[in-house]
């Protein structure tokens, strides 16, 4: 199958996101990175926004995701977020998500990744 590749690197959000005390007082930035795979044997139409996957969203699926509510733990962002994608986005055929906690140490950034196919 001829795929296509959609991706969106260093999304940047405020979330609430944590188990620690502080981490559930106050937001916290978060960047997350997306992969999304479609079939790309169908011919593009360039005047046509309906001939691809509108990567518009899919930016505003991942915002939602990560800021609707507060979550203890990015796994549970992560899978969270890949359910949502693959229910609502029917033309993703595999997701990657990697989100990451780039304020959680001094010295390093965290990050989870996961990725899924139909």
């Amino acid at each position: 199958m001829n795929t296509r590749r959609v991706i969106l690197d260093e999304l940047r959000v405020q979330a609430s996101i944590g188990m620690l005390d502080h981490e559930r007082r106050a937001s916290q930035p978060l960047a997350i990175r997306a992969e999304f795979d479609t079939d790309a044997s169908h011919p593009v139409d360039d005047a046509d926004i309906g001939s691809v996957l509108d990567y518009r969203l899919l930016r505003a699926a991942l915002v939602e995701e990560a800021t609707r509510a507060h979550t203890d733990l990015l796994e549970t962002l992560v899978d969270r977020t890949l359910d949502r994608i693959l229910r609502d986005f029917p033309d993703v055929l595999g997701v990657k998500i990697r989100i990451c906690k780039p304020a959680a140490f001094d010295d390093c950034t965290v990050c989870v990744e996961q990725s899924r196919r139909r």
